[in-house]
């Protein structure tokens, strides 16, 4: 990733943040400027919680550029509790595959090694929930 991206999106890996349409109350992750439902523009920042649902999870052996000493790693689509489907690697599971409807959370971690600018990338990844949440 190039460093100018990487710091204009740094709000969206860190945050965990998206936007919301004011019309018909779609979240969008990542950030969009018109509705993909309405088409509305205008959208209002949204950050969401981090608590999500596995949907569906895979083993990367064989990295890309840049994510080779991560491998293997685990590769999911999450839904957000606000209702968005993201792509996100997975951290702190083991070799087994994690079921879907899996509790998950939203920690900060290394997404990739140092480029030729020095930057190590880090950001968003989910994990399994390390606490049920108590009434």
């Amino acid at each position: 990733m190039e460093l100018p991206r990487f710091h204009r999106l740094r709000r969206s890996y860190y945050r965990l943040e998206g936007t919301r349409c004011p019309g018909c109350d779609e979240r969008h992750f990542p950030p969009r400027s018109v509705c993909s439902r309405c088409g509305l523009s205008g959208l209002e920042p949204q950050r969401f919680s981090g608590r999500a649902t596995l949907y569906a999870a895979t083993r990367v052996t064989q990295a890309p550029r840049g994510h080779a000493s991560l491998a293997p790693y685990a590769v999911a689509l999450v839904r957000l509790e606000e209702g968005p489907l993201v792509a996100a690697q997975l951290t702190d599971v083991g070799e087994e595959p994690l079921p879907a409807g899996t509790p998950l959370e939203m920690v900060t971690r290394k997404v990739r090694d140092a480029e030729e600018h020095g930057l190590i990338v880090y950001g968003y990844k989910f994990r399994p929930r390390l606490e049920e949440e108590r009434p």
